[in-house]
């Protein structure tokens, strides 16, 4: 009973580290009971094989590996070849750590016993301290090749989460080397129960960190959401609003060319004229004064040039033709919205001067934006990124920024930030 009992705990342990390695390299391609379908099915396919071709090493490797390889195929979304591939290197990893561990243990005399009972458990044990090598190998890897969710763990999190497969290994590895001096069976059985607990925990708290993660992650993703729609809610409100005012300037129009009209026809030339350069003066203020024949960045730059004129601040821009900027609109939107946001609150804390800076030019095969704006209060680095001073909604303070870089990286751009002097300059080159 205690061998098809720990039959099935090794195999629920092999069958989960390589369920870890291929969501490495893949998206999970069901999730709920789909997925633990799968697991279980698995596991009953791979407990049959090895009862069956148990004594055939050759056949028994290969029908495993097909397992396997159909098993992460279905569990990832993945191809066939890759799955493969990532089968053999579980599978040479694997036998890699299970070979070296035994010899080491076999050249201190570790694994031979005068009975077999004694000798089969020492095999168990040899064979879980084997996969939570394996387990720490796997991490290893996801460590460095990151994630969708894991990127999202800080370096100290990943040396808190390794302790644990290391703390396994050391508890095993003294198990195996005093078990010559327990003196009882039900000792040496309860120990051993505890070994596959612990590496059974070990795996159970990769998995809720990793579910941690993705909540995480999703939370983080519908704060970036809601300020994406909140900026493209501000733009259409914008477009609506100019047209508004362009629907009523045409009404204006209309009854000032009567006046006119009127003025020209009693021949009263100098009203004439005065009322003329009172309307010319007018055109000033138009929604339409930055034009870059792009029609979201004219709605995004207009917008956030009254914005800056009726806080104060003297906004200086630099622009070019747009039309062939080479961005889609969303992303267009998240990059200049965010920038110019930063630097009019960052302006309206100034008690001197208030000055914002934009280029925004398409030249030498790449679009150049650079946003300089005067700020008042110091700026904090943390970990190569600017810590915020607010109390309000403190969680969302760097999301703007993140949105920025994300973008940037989407084009294979570059970016620096960097500050000088009392002011705060964001440059970014994004080839066309």
């Amino acid at each position: 009973m205690f061998d098809y009992v720990s039959e099935i705990l090794i195999i629920l342990v092999e069958l989960s580290l390589g369920k870890m390695l291929c969501e490495i390299f893949g998206e999970v391609r069901y999730k709920g009971w789909i997925d633990r379908i799968l697991f279980v099915l698995e596991n009953i396919c791979v407990f049959v094989v090895l009862q069956t071709f148990g004594s055939f090493f050759l056949v028994k490797e290969t029908v495993m590996i097909c397992l396997f390889t159909a098993y992460m195929f279905c569990h990832t979304k993945i191809g066939i070849g890759k799955a493969f591939l990532l089968t053999l290197l579980y599978f040479a990893m694997s036998l890699s750590v299970e070979y070296v561990v035994y010899f080491f243990n076999d050249s201190n005399g570790l694994v031979s016993a005068p009975d077999g009972r004694q000798y089969s458990i020492e095999s168990i044990l040899v064979i879980l301290l084997a996969k939570a090598v394996v387990f720490l190998c796997i991490l290893i890897i996801r460590r460095h090749m990151r994630g969708k969710y894991m990127e999202l763990l800080s370096d100290t999190d990943w040396i808190r989460l390794m302790i644990f497969p290391l703390f396994t290994i050391i508890f095993v590895s003294v198990l195996v080397s005093v078990l010559w001096y327990l003196e009882t069976f039900e000792r040496i059985m309860m120990l051993s129960a505890c070994s596959f607990g612990m590496l059974g925990m070990n795996i159970m708290v990769f998995y809720i960190i990793k579910d941690i993660a993705e909540r995480k992650e999703q939370m983080y993703e519908d704060r970036i959401f809601r300020l994406q729609a909140e900026n493209r809610a501000q733009m259409y409100r914008s477009i609506s609003e100019g047209f508004e005012r362009q629907k009523r300037r045409t009404h204006e129009y209309k009854n000032q060319i009567i006046c006119m009209q009127a003025l020209l026809k009693e021949k009263q030339y100098e009203r004439l004229e005065h009322y003329i350069k009172g309307i010319y003066g007018g055109l000033g203020q138009d929604v339409n004064a930055i034009d870059t024949n792009n029609v979201i960045v004219n709605t995004v730059l207009n917008t956030k040039y009254r914005e800056a004129q009726e806080a104060g601040i003297v906004f200086v821009l630099k622009v070019n033709d747009l039309s062939g900027l080479g961005m889609e609109e969303e992303d267009v939107v998240t990059v200049l919205c965010n920038l110019l946001d930063n630097a009019i609150e960052a302006c309206r804390k100034c008690e001197g001067k208030k000055r914002i800076k934009l280029k925004l030019m398409v030249e030498d095969g790449a679009v150049k934006i650079g946003v300089k704006n005067t700020f008042q209060t110091l700026v904090i680095y943390e970990n190569g990124e600017i810590k915020t001073t607010k109390t309000f909604r403190k969680e969302e303070h760097g999301t703007g920024i993140k949105n920025i870089i994300e973008v940037v990286e989407k084009y294979r751009g570059t970016y620096v930030i960097n500050d000088k002097d009392k002011e705060f300059y964001f440059s970014i080159v994004i080839p066309v």
